[in-house]
């Protein structure tokens, strides 16, 4: 470098480079921002949907239990009888 002019040219190249890049992160910042958004939200679409799938399925289960089927007769009088503690609850619940 013979003279300060020179650095100083040198220098705003420098910073125009740096400036530039910089705006070029802040784009990219933006764009990962609304696709992290995008994500979440669809994560959570994707939760909700596990669920609802959950609850049908230990309604299905249920429903299979309930049903009385010759392998599960066990597994049917134990969940007919919880239902029926959890009905003599509702009504104790009910008279006082």
């Amino acid at each position: 470098m013979s003279n300060p002019l020179e650095a100083v040219h040198l220098l705003e190249d420098k910073l125009k480079k740096l400036l530039s890049y910089y705006e070029f992160l802040k784009e990219e910042n933006q764009v990962l921002l609304q696709n992290n958004a995008k994500l979440h939200i669809l994560l959570e679409e994707k939760e909700q949907q596990l669920k609802a799938r959950d609850e049908e399925y230990k309604l299905l289960k249920v429903a299979k239990t309930i049903e009385g089927s010759n392998e599960n007769t066990r597994e049917t009088k134990l969940k007919i009888n919880a239902l029926v503690r959890e009905i003599d609850k509702c009504i104790t619940l009910l008279n006082s």
